[in-house]
């Protein structure tokens, strides 16, 4: 009786609470609980939030209901009587100091599941650091949570000052969070699907149904073609996973208890529903029907191969796409654009014509391969055609490359700075609007005048990788003509020296209808996009949010920091601005060369490279999102 007492106490509270809109403090968790709502930004899955604020003028606290009142903003003009139109409120109220401030604003975040409780700024909020210790602890002896509160840092500025040894309160950096997330949203959606799980390595030699939504122990290098995926490791979100599970539009999600979770083991191979969001996930066993997509109409691909010398990419080629490839054409566009923008592209750049792909695929040893593979009846058969494709690749990596093309590449690159040079691949199957290829094709290193690492072992490397399991896979989900593949090379100097490489999107992906690029980055040449286990890079928003027009004029919004580099900084905020400046002026102007609407984010690789910490951008397409 006594228990069923203290649960109706509790309910009513809750219900109380919850029809209020603000309280001056939060005295137990029921209280904090009534007025919780989701973040306004989902770049962590595992947080819920309340809105706070302290009015300097009245001296007084509000916390208030964040799911009915989402702004701070919102709050001060209905319920403060505030009377000044937004870009005064932003201007006065997030600046550096406290003069003109009527309001200091914040969140007071829960990690679920845990025992940590984080008070956080707007990463634009440039408040002094004695304002950030008084606020915070107005906030600490105004609720129930006591010790167990800290300042996150989730700015460049907060972190320099972290640094500096000038807080006096607890501090904590991503990394705090991120140990504890359990769950990750890859790619939304829903589907329908019979739940199977798999091992990795049996996927080698077992082909998933395409009526399947499989659990995976691990990150397939090979997307299978299915209904949906869960992998039990979490991801870099701009990750070569990411990348290709949004451009194939199904529900994709990392959960790291997807082997333990009693209720998925439950649900093995019956039929489910799938539903993916960027905070929780829900699965259940359903009848609904199992619609599969089939792809009756093959994509033709464009190949000319009348082009038969290599082509200097520091003038742009017209038409380029059809005999080099989209990767080497849109070099040619970043060379031309960085002449107007400081920014630097890899040297010496030049692509490979299709022409020496499609002569070298024609000879005896390799052409009847490739033609057996593609009139085999059997489509299911993972073990017979991974055996094949492996046949075409060695057929390829045997056979000697036409000594013409390398007598051209060892004229061309003679008196080169450099000698280390890096040979990607520039299919007519990547780096498109409607499939970008991420991660299907290979890149490889030649030395020129090396007898080992030699350019002819490259050029074949990457010929041989139109033939990868993953690539061959890609196109044949997609329902690209198989016949018509052909396979440019970008060559260009390598990079033995680079500082941090790193993926810019030039949109928030964390929060819908707000500015901003989002930027992965890394220590050395350790991959952003295909990491090893256990790496975390730094990942961060930045965006405008004063009305100034300064390039300094932004704001970082950390979500991680590198675990390579002590969960420090890679970029300082002067390289941040750069960055920021530079791939906002190339989105405008690859469109332009495209010949496409603006405002459509694109996605680019780029380099810290040497002493002087040097900008190069090494690539650029298509994002689809």
């Amino acid at each position: 009786m006594k228990k069923y007492i203290y649960s109706l106490f509790f309910f009513l509270i809750f219900m109380s609470l919850s029809a209020q809109r603000y309280s001056s403090s939060l005295e137990n968790y029921e209280a904090y609980k009534a007025f919780r709502g989701k973040p306004l930004s989902d770049k962590f899955s595992n947080i819920v939030s309340v809105k706070v604020i302290y009015d300097l003028r009245k001296q007084k606290m509000y916390y208030f209901n964040s799911t009915l009142i989402p702004l701070h903003y919102d709050f001060v003009i209905n319920y403060l009587h505030y009377n000044q139109d937004l870009e005064v409120f932003n201007n006065d109220n997030y600046s550096n100091t406290q003069k003109n401030r009527d309001f200091l604003l914040g969140n007071l975040n829960h990690i679920k599941g845990t025992d940590k409780w984080i008070f956080e700024l707007a990463a634009s909020d440039h408040m002094p650091v004695e304002l950030i210790e008084r606020f915070f602890n107005l906030v600490k002896k105004s609720t129930f949570i006591g010790e167990n509160l800290k300042f996150y840092l989730n700015n460049p500025e907060q972190m320099e000052w972290f640094r500096l040894e000038q807080f006096k309160i607890p501090c904590v950096k991503s990394d705090y969070i991120f140990n504890e997330i359990q769950y990750q949203e890859v790619v939304s959606g829903t589907n329908i699907g019979i739940l199977r799980q798999y091992k990795i390595k049996d996927l080698e030699k077992v082909k998933p149904n395409p009526d399947e939504i499989v659990v995976l122990d691990g990150t397939p290098d090979i997307l299978p073609n299915v209904r949906g995926i869960i992998v039990n490791e979490l991801q870099t979100p701009l990750s070569h996973l990411v990348l290709l599970g949004k451009n194939r539009k199904i529900p994709i999600m990392a959960y790291t208890m997807a082997l333990k979770d009693e209720n998925i083991k439950k649900l093995i191979s019956k039929k489910v529903e799938l539903k993916i969001k960027s905070d929780t996930f829900f699965i259940k066993e359903t009848d609904k029907k199992i619609v599969l997509k089939t792809n009756s109409k093959k994509k033709k691909l464009t190949i000319d191969n009348t082009v038969t010398d290599l082509v200097d990419l520091s003038k742009i080629p017209k038409k380029g796409v059809n005999y080099i490839g989209s990767k080497a054409q849109n070099m040619s566009y970043l060379i031309a654009i960085s002449k107007e923008i400081p920014f630097r592209t890899p040297e010496d750049a030049h692509a490979i014509p299709f022409y020496f792909y499609t002569k070298h695929i024609q000879k005896e040893s390799i052409s009847p391969l490739i033609k057996e593979l593609l009139a085999f009846p059997n489509k299911d058969s993972t073990v017979w055609i991974n055996q094949q494709l492996k046949k075409i690749r060695d057929a390829i990596k045997k056979e000697p490359v036409d000594p013409e093309l390398i007598s051209k590449l060892n004229l061309a690159f003679k008196n080169a700075k450099f000698k280390n040079f890096r040979f990607r691949s520039s299919t007519n199957a990547e780096d498109l609007d409607d499939f970008n290829g991420a991660g299907l094709y290979d890149s490889k290193t030649g030395i020129l005048g090396d007898s080992i690492k030699t350019f002819e072992k490259a050029i074949k490397q990457v010929w041989a990788s139109v033939w990868n399991e993953a690539s061959y896979n890609e196109r044949e989900l997609f329902g690209i003509d198989q016949q018509n593949i052909a396979m440019g090379v970008l060559v260009h100097r390598s990079f033995p020296d680079e500082l941090a490489n790193g993926v810019v999107i030039t949109k928030n992906i964390f929060r819908q209808n707000f500015p901003g690029i989002t930027v992965n980055v890394q220590k050395g040449e350790n991959s952003v996009v295909k990491p090893e286990k256990g790496e975390i890079c730094e990942q961060f928003v930045a965006y405008h949010f004063n009305s100034g027009t300064n390039d300094d004029d932004f704001d970082v919004d950390y979500t991680s920091n590198s675990n390579l580099n002590d969960n420090e900084p890679l970029l300082s905020r002067k390289e941040m601005s750069r960055l920021f400046m530079v791939s906002k002026k190339i989105e405008e102007k690859m469109y332009r060369y495209w010949r496409k609407s603006l405002f459509h984010p694109v996605d680019i690789e780029f380099k810290i490279v040497g002493e002087n910490r040097d900008l190069y951008i090494k690539q650029v397409r298509p994002f689809n999102d």
